[in-house]
């Protein structure tokens, strides 16, 4: 009961922020990076965020999660403040890495760090190692979801696949949390979306995704494969993205449309199909880490998986 109630506050605080947008004319504009054609109200990431920190205190109060997993994820609301601001008055670069620098000790400090990188064939157990790995893996997992905040229905079935995955694999009631938060939020946002996320709500996101990560991978080395094959879709077309624009020696500050997803939908289409196709693609890389017990096989396959899918969209749209 307690979980549809996160729901229809979601969705209720979701349609509240629309409205107050559209009368304040919050819109987010249309420009080179984006890929819809009317402005449309954004903010809509508040409404997560609202109702995943009441959840998380929900949890906290009746010990449904542990101390440590819980101030990490906690830390969070200061990356949705600052992001919050930042949709608002448009920080500089600057400050938003060292914002995502401070969130990135602060959240590592409450998990205890990261105690070891399973690098199949041999561990690295160096703290000073493995604790420079985690707080890049935060920073850029806080980044690459919001890059891949884009379409409409994307980042919001992302994050209710990893929860649902998360739920599957590990049982802990705060992926159900997440995952009913978000669903509020996506209710609005599917194809035609009528409000947009905003960088409040993809930047938590992949805040969570990345605490995730640590905190299970503390439980067993072999989970920090599982979580990195699970978002695998984000992070390979971000990371690709990023070399390839590397390598055509492009301003990394420029917008662009050149990320996989983005280029479907250039080539024809819908956001709906490619939501739909990449929830697919979600699936199978779920099916790789439930039945391949071996993390460097299910890991290989997930790469030539998903290097044959941006072969597909190539051909389909040639990232110049």
């Amino acid at each position: 009961m307690i979980y549809a109630i996160f729901f229809f506050l979601s969705l209720l605080l979701t349609y509240i922020i629309k409205n107050y947008a559209i009368k304040k004319s919050l819109l987010a504009a249309v420009n080179e990076r984006s890929s819809h054609t009317t402005p449309t109200p954004h903010g809509g990431g508040i409404a997560i965020a609202l109702t995943w920190f009441l959840g998380l205190l929900y949890l906290y109060m009746y010990s449904l999660i542990e101390a440590n997993l819980f101030f990490a994820l906690l830390a969070g609301g200061v990356i949705s403040i600052v992001s919050f601001i930042d949709d608002m008055i448009d920080l500089r670069p600057k400050t938003r890495l060292l914002t995502q620098l401070f969130v990135a000790l602060l959240g590592l400090s409450f998990l205890g760090g990261l105690g070891e990188i399973n690098l199949f064939f041999f561990s690295v157990k160096n703290q000073l190692l493995t604790n420079v790995f985690a707080i890049f893996l935060i920073v850029w997992f806080i980044n690459l979801y919001n890059f891949l905040d884009g379409i409409d229905g994307y980042a919001g079935s992302e994050a209710i696949f990893l929860g649902m995955s998360g739920l599957f694999l590990f049982g802990d009631k705060h992926f159900l949390v997440l995952v009913v938060c978000v669903a509020g939020f996506l209710v609005l946002n599917w194809h035609r979306a009528k409000i947009f996320m905003g960088d409040v709500g993809s930047t938590l996101l992949g805040y969570n995704v990345a605490i995730f990560t640590i905190y299970y991978a503390n439980q067993a080395s072999q989970n920090l494969w599982i979580w990195i094959i699970l978002f695998g879709a984000f992070w390979f077309d971000a990371t690709l993205t990023l070399f390839r624009r590397l390598k055509n020696k492009e301003k990394l500050s420029q917008a662009h449309k050149k990320h996989a997803y983005q280029r479907l939908t250039q080539s024809g289409w819908s956001h709906s199909k490619v939501v739909v196709y990449s929830l697919g693609l979600n699936l199978f890389l779920l099916g790789l880490v439930y039945f391949i017990s071996n993390p460097f096989l299910a890991f290989f396959i997930t790469l030539v998986v998903l290097f044959a899918c941006v072969k597909f969209v190539d051909k389909r749209k040639k990232f110049i």
